[in-house]
């Protein structure tokens, strides 16, 4: 490898309301970091002063013709930003494991391991398969390990990770995961390995809040959303969850919970045996398996919550009038060849051991969602249980396999559930990666980006706010939140008043770009403090609205920054519920 770093050292003095551009990016520059050289953890891990202090806070990834290679894990020492530079086609600088001296690969890429630390991941591709085509060993690709450790990740393709992939050991920490792209997240042989987002085992810490609002799922083993530990929100909305062995979800025992404008495409694939129920997967009481379940909470999670309610006899009542879930306007749809092969499954003398499909609520969850006395703010409505969104026909290759579509799910099904472990995986367009293979970069663009394109318009214009459910992302060039606005190429940069304003919940904001560059607009509170980035990446010219939703913010003052090169403009805007 060849490694080159280039120091920001020149401190860019701008005004915002009279204070240095640095106060609000926390007061140190940016490290331009080129994929040439020392491996990416040592660049960041010895990136300090002479004092042991952290010397940077953005790390900033320039290269496009290779990749960045890390042999050992990440850990910053302060609050700092990975933020990918995208070439002119949308393409991000990706990172993949080298090989160690002993021929394994690293597992784990970020551990947090600072507590109050904020990390902010930005316009990468994370890839699993290492320099020689291997694949890594269980690990994640962002852990947080410390107490109230906050994570955002945006516009992020994690792509043939193996093991698990965002996930937490320690208690209240948050996690905003937007506009990212999981795809071949699958283990050939440990079908149980492959997670989105969950604990690690054994740890059951308590989780704050999970964001996850417009991703794609696409090919993979495990959960989706996984808090099975103590968890006080959880926002799951205008996700698309395409082709899963397991279940999408395992909420043990969340307080609050939004899972509204999802797709579910032949998710569940795996069921559950008949030998396995109960207590495969299963909640606190068990049930058969379905997409939505929800449980009571029990006495550890809700002392957590409600410490005042935990001793007194009427504890479960009054924990489960507090709990708010919401499930609305969602899409599940599992394809014909998957519900045949079920069929022929259970009619065949393959196994002696039947199988439960899934349904879309099973008797206990259903039962608290007609129960307005008992659970008063558990609300379902819009929901399109059998309504297929017309996927183009090249993900039908995923269930039969071939070529670089691997064994094939229903392949695969069978191969596990009859106690053999698959040597290959299944996916789409699983990447390989010669072993001779110099300057390697993955696929661009994602090769299922027309297919996802989906033709059902009762599905485009299903979402309870107007954008195509699941994710919208495929639909707008890949930034949601964000769409043009169809009017002729603007003369200046400017960016207009937000409507309405003052805004409950939600504004547009309407800005224009008169050439192409690096743009981003971000949403600032009256300390300073960054809460929201609206757009960041490579803009062509054009006017663009984008929307600022204030459902998770305090009322209050906020001010919105639109930004490009040394051309910066703010406005203010109040937030009133």
């Amino acid at each position: 490898m060849k490694l080159v770093l280039v120091a920001v050292t020149a401190i860019i003095v701008a005004v915002f309301f009279g204070l240095p551009k640095e106060t609000f990016a926390g007061g140190n520059d940016t490290l331009v970091i080129y994929a040439s050289g020392p491996y990416l953890d040592k660049v960041i891990n010895d990136d300090t002063t002479s004092t042991g202090q952290q010397a940077h806070i953005v790390y900033k990834l320039v290269s496009l013709d290779t990749t960045y290679v890390f042999l050992g894990q990440i850990s910053p020492r302060e609050n700092f930003t990975v933020l990918g530079v995208l070439g002119s086609d949308g393409r991000p600088p990706c990172i993949q494991p080298g090989v160690l001296s002993d021929g394994s690969i690293p597992g784990t890429l970020f551990n947090l391991n600072r507590k109050g630390l904020t990390a902010t991941f930005r316009n990468l591709y994370i890839e699993g398969l290492s320099t020689n085509g291997s694949f890594t060993e269980p690990g994640y690709s962002i852990l947080a390990s410390a107490d109230s450790v906050r994570v955002y990740v945006d516009n992020v393709v994690f792509d043939y990770v193996h093991g698990s992939i965002i996930g937490y050991t320690a208690n209240w920490c948050d996690f905003f995961v937007t506009n990212c792209k999981f795809r071949n997240g699958v283990d050939p042989a440990t079908w149980t390995d492959t997670e989105t987002f969950a604990p690690v085992w054994p740890s059951t810490p308590a989780l704050d809040t999970l964001v996850m609002k417009y991703n794609t799922l696409f090919c993979d083993n495990g959960y989706a959303c996984a808090p099975e530990t103590p968890t006080r929100y959880v926002d799951f909305s205008h996700n698309s969850i395409v082709y899963q062995f397991m279940q999408p979800f395992w909420m043990f025992a969340v307080y609050s919970a939004k899972i509204d404008n999802n797709i579910l495409y032949g998710t569940f694939v795996a069921g559950e045996m008949k030998s396995e129920y109960p207590w495969w997967d299963e909640e606190f009481s068990a049930e058969p398996p379905s997409i939505i379940s929800f449980d009571t909470m029990n006495v550890k999670s809700d002392s957590v919550f409600d410490p005042a309610d935990a001793g007194k006899p009427n504890w479960r009542v009054l924990a489960e009038a507090k709990r708010n879930v919401e499930v609305e306007n969602n899409v599940w749809f599992e394809p014909k060849a998957i519900t045949d092969f079920w069929t022929q499954w259970d009619d065949t003398a393959k196994t002696s051991d039947s199988l439960y499909t899934p349904t879309w609520m099973n008797a206990r969850t259903a039962h608290m969602f007609n129960d307005p006395t008992d659970w008063p703010g558990f609300k379902a409505s819009g929901n399109m249980i059998g309504t297929d969104p017309g996927y183009g026909s090249s993900f039908a290759n995923v269930l039969q396999g071939g070529g670089n579509y691997g064994v094939g799910l229903l392949k695969y099904f069978t191969l596990i559930r009859t106690g053999q472990s698959p040597t290959i995986g299944w996916g789409y367009q699983i990447q390989s990666i010669p072993s001779s293979s110099t300057n390697w970069v993955p696929y661009w663009p994602l090769p299922e980006a027309a297919d996802m394109w989906y033709t059902n318009a009762t599905v485009k214009n299903g979402a309870t706010d107007g954008k195509p459910l699941g994710d919208p992302g495929w639909f707008t060039g890949g930034y949601t939140g964000v769409r043009n606005a169809p009017r002729q190429l603007p003369s200046q940069f400017a960016l207009s008043n937000a409507y309405p304003n003052p805004l409950n919940p939600s504004a547009q904001i309407e800005y224009s770009v008169p050439k192409a560059g690096f743009v981003t607009l971000k949403v600032y509170n009256v300390l300073g403090q960054e809460v929201a980035t609206l757009f960041s990446g490579m803009s062509q010219p054009g006017k663009f609205i984008a929307t600022f939703n204030g459902d998770r913010y305090a009322s209050g003052v906020y001010f919105y920054r639109l930004e490009s090169g040394n051309v910066s403009i703010t406005k203010k805007m109040v937030l009133v519920k």
